[in-house]
């Protein structure tokens, strides 16, 4: 029984826990005067989080700590001044794809999309480096301010220059493997939607410390499981200790009171246990014990059952019925009670499949005959490019399909940092193939280089990134063709068939804009006739529109057309204009911009348009804008780069 407060409401506890919802992180253990532990809130992480530079004052409490955590913590809130830039000549159906590869260092990514894809992201699954003393890990410069970080941000970093050696000699080998994956865990739980949830493999070597982190990030109680993948199908002999035969997979909620795993199909098997062995018109059914143990019952649930033909059952030493004799005879009257083809059997409950759940709990362990196995995945791959072995270890397809059978629906995104050989898009094709589902993807990929003497790089596959984009084009070409049909064919009653088998690819570059635009205040007086004009020289128009769909946080996957505008003024002029999602978002890029023409373009009565700063014919033109558009279509937001 609780017992009243009797005392008015604990606001520090509240504040905390309101603390708590925006920092998981700050939140930890820590004594009061009579050496009880209680929650309370890390003010150094705190500071840290609201602020731009590193600050110390570490103090006694419980933690996850590690030489290179604060640096960590400080890149994950440092702004960057980059964007993507589309390359459709390495694209799938550009313009009509729903699905993202992006080409570039996953923490610039993670920070471009955050706007975008904040908290629309359903499910994450990622399969990060393992630190097995082999790995290559991202190496990110902290040793700097936000001020400085900001300034070397705008240049493009070299492949070569992101990827160092963990190796296990390393003094700071845990370390340096947790400062890489910190701010980029930090990051992607901003992704998540209230009911999302992400999937991380990983092995023996930092299962670990990959859950004290995750507890941090995510908050400890939003830990839901561990599953244990049976990732080999036979043992190895030559080992000093154990034949390792599975890999883990830690799963976490954005909130776990808002997720919970569908279930499962049934099996064949599971459903050929139920039969109908007389006739019964409620269908198949399969036979269940009708006792419990005894200490579970009450005193109305022992008795002697009297049977249909007079014959007496009574319980077993330690029973008890799981009814009482009313319910249990009605029962019998109701044929839910089954004594044998004879009528003398002990009696059992007759439980039919119509009457249970259309599906089964997912287990915490997933054998290699339901999920697949590394020789699997490699096959998988090997038969998509049968010219040679251009990646050693990725996962079988069916594992992903099974943590987006448990964790989305038909019209979820699905987000992929470390996305490797783009197991998670195939998997996502394929299911979307065999539900008529509409999932949509994003990868993001390194162009880690391949080893020179690989088999990959012989084969004319320079990067990690360039066998990925393969990939996704070849499964999606096999899914085609199996499937008999493409994105928006139609079945014969006429209905469409969502099947994307598209990519658009983005890459992340420096801004389009000149670094003064960053840092007006190193313009000299001498210099302004050559800043006219504030974007780099070697930027497209196209390059200049996902910048500004980012700026704007407008989704990357909308539909995207391209129009030639005629109009009069003096004499006839023509415009490029893109149109974002129909009438969603208008921008053009081109000089000369007259007044006609941005009549012209209010009338199509976009909800947002952009123009070039420097793009109007005059600065009278400039002026008019805004009043034009007040006057034609005074709904639409504008702006200017």
């Amino acid at each position: 029984m609780n017992k009243l407060k009797l005392h008015t409401p604990d606001f520090i506890q509240a504040n905390i826990a309101k603390l708590a919802e925006l920092f998981p992180n700050c939140v930890t253990e820590t004594g009061d005067e009579h050496a009880e532990l209680k929650y309370a809130i890390d003010f150094d992480l705190l500071r840290q989080e609201l602020s731009g530079v590193i600050v110390e004052g570490p103090q006694e409490r419980y933690q996850l700590n590690w030489p290179g955590k604060r640096e960590a913590l400080l890149t994950a809130n440092a702004p960057i001044a980059k964007t993507l830039r589309p390359c459709r000549e390495e694209s799938v159906d550009f313009d009509t794809t729903q699905n993202l590869y992006i080409e570039g260092d996953n923490l610039d990514a993670l920070k471009l999309l955050q706007e975008t894809y904040l908290g629309k992201v359903k499910m994450i699954y990622i399969d990060p480096p393992y630190n097995t003393g082999n790995d290559f890990i991202y190496e990110d410069d902290f040793a700097e301010n936000t001020e400085s970080y900001l300034q070397r941000s705008n240049q493009k970093d070299e492949v070569g220059n992101r990827l160092v050696a963990n190796n296990e000699s390393n003094g700071r080998f845990h370390s340096d493997w947790l400062t890489m994956l910190y701010p980029r865990i930090k990051l992607a739980r901003n992704f998540l939607s209230e009911d999302g949830v992400i999937f991380i493999s990983i092995d023996d070597n930092e299962q670990a410390n990959l859950k004290r982190l995750c507890d941090e990030v995510f908050g400890e109680q939003n830990f839901v499981s561990t599953i244990v993948w049976e990732k080999r199908y036979s043992p190895q002999n030559a080992v000093k200790w154990f034949s390792e035969s599975h890999d883990f997979i830690i799963i976490y909620a954005k909130n776990k009171i808002n997720w919970y795993p569908n279930l499962l199909a049934r099996s064949d098997e599971m459903n050929a246990r139920y039969r109908n062995l007389d006739n019964d018109l409620r269908g198949v059914w399969k036979s269940v014990d009708s006792t419990a143990q005894a200490g579970h019952g009450t005193k109305s649930q022992f008795y002697v059952l009297t049977a249909p033909n007079g014959k007496q059952h009574t319980l077993p030493n330690g029973r008890c019925w799981l009814y009482t004799e009313p319910v249990l005879q009605q029962m019998i009257k109701d044929n839910r009670i089954w004594f044998g083809a004879d009528g003398n059997n002990v009696p059992a409950v007759k439980r039919f499949l119509s009457e249970v759940k259309q599906g089964t709990a997912c287990q915490t362990i997933w054998k290699y005959v339901d999920v697949g196995h590394n020789q699997e995945a490699k096959k998988e791959v090997n038969d998509l490019f049968p010219e040679s072995t251009v990646f050693e270890t990725p996962k079988p397809s069916r594992l992903i399909k099974r943590i987006l059978q448990i964790s989305t629906d038909k019209n979820d995104i699905i987000l992929d940092f470390f996305s490797g050989s783009a197991t998670s898009a195939h998997a996502v094709m394929q299911l979307n193939a065999e539900d008529d589902g509409n999932r949509k993807f994003i990868m993001v990929q390194l162009p880690e280089v391949c080893d020179e003497k690989s088999e990959a790089y012989k084969a004319g596959y320079k990067t990690i990134a360039e066998i990925g984009k393969e990939r996704i084009r070849r499964a999606g070409q096999k899914i085609k063709t199996e499937v008999g049909r493409m994105k928006n064919e139609t079945k014969p009653d006429g209905s469409v068939l969502p099947l994307d088998i598209g990519f658009r690819v983005l890459k992340v570059d420096s801004s389009n804009m000149k670094d003064v635009y960053y840092q007006p205040d190193q313009l000299k007086q001498g210099d302004l006739e050559h800043f006219t004009d504030n974007i780099k020289p070697d930027r497209t128009a196209e390059d200049l529109l996902f910048q500004v769909l980012l700026d704007w946080g407008v989704d990357l996957s909308l539909p995207i057309s391209q129009e030639t505008i005629l109009v009069k003024d003096e004499q006839i002029s023509s415009f490029t204009v893109f149109f974002v999602d129909g009438n969603a978002l208008a921008a053009c890029f081109d000089t000369g911009i007259n007044e006609a023409f941005v009549k012209e373009l209010a009338k199509r009565q976009p909800l947002r348009v952009v123009f070039r700063d420097a793009g109007f014919s005059s600065d009278s033109v400039k002026i008019n804008v805004e009043q034009v558009f007040k006057l034609i279509s005074p709904n639409t937001e504008i702006k200017v780069i």
